[in-house]
């Protein structure tokens, strides 16, 4: 399968090496459009999290300081590709890229405030499964089963994932505090 997916379908695939490559070409990307205007981006989503399936479609984070900062580089982003979409969640906005003529994406780009809850899930849920193979794959099999049964209902799809990916964000940010706990103590 190539990478992306039509706007509203789901399939996923097992983990491939070139969702890094298009991770990091998407990030010099923005850190070229966005300049001092964001804080920091990442790579984030399944497909950032090593043996587990995952949608053809790369998630990237941006944390910035300001919508309004990051509202200023539409039109540039746009002629890079990458449409803004909506307010996702709130606190949250959300551009996308791919073959939009055709209503394929290939990029989920998270625009976020750095550091509040958003940005912190994002990460802590990436480096949680990261590093807990067999939670990781709980998650991976379960996005196998939501996409045989939801192949054409992104949103069931998704509210499916809702419980086990709050249980999982619960127990990262205990995790993520003896972590840190550790780190400072040393």
């Amino acid at each position: 399968m190539s990478m992306g997916l039509k706007r509203g379908t789901v399939a996923v695939e097992p983990h491939r090496t070139e969702w890094e490559v298009a991770a990091q070409e998407m990030i010099g990307c923005l850190k070229n459009i966005l300049k001092d205007d964001m804080i920091d981006v990442q790579h984030i989503g399944s497909t950032s999290v090593k043996g587990i399936c995952a949608k053809p479609i790369v998630d990237i984070v941006v944390g910035v300081s300001s919508f309004d900062r990051m509202m200023k580089h539409n039109d540039v982003l746009m002629e890079h590709g990458i449409a803004y979409r909506r307010q996702d969640h709130p606190g949250q906005h959300l551009y996308v890229a791919g073959d939009l003529e055709n209503n394929i994406q290939t990029h989920y780009i998270h625009v976020v405030i750095w550091g509040r809850e958003a940005w912190v899930n994002y990460i802590n849920m990436r480096d949680y499964l990261n590093a807990h193979e067999e939670v990781a794959r709980e998650y991976s099999g379960l996005k196998e089963r939501l996409a045989e049964a939801y192949p054409e209902d992104r949103i069931a799809y998704t509210d499916g994932k809702s419980a086990l990916i709050e249980r999982i964000l619960q127990v990262a940010e205990q995790w993520r505090k003896q972590s840190t706990r550790g780190l400072t103590e040393v």
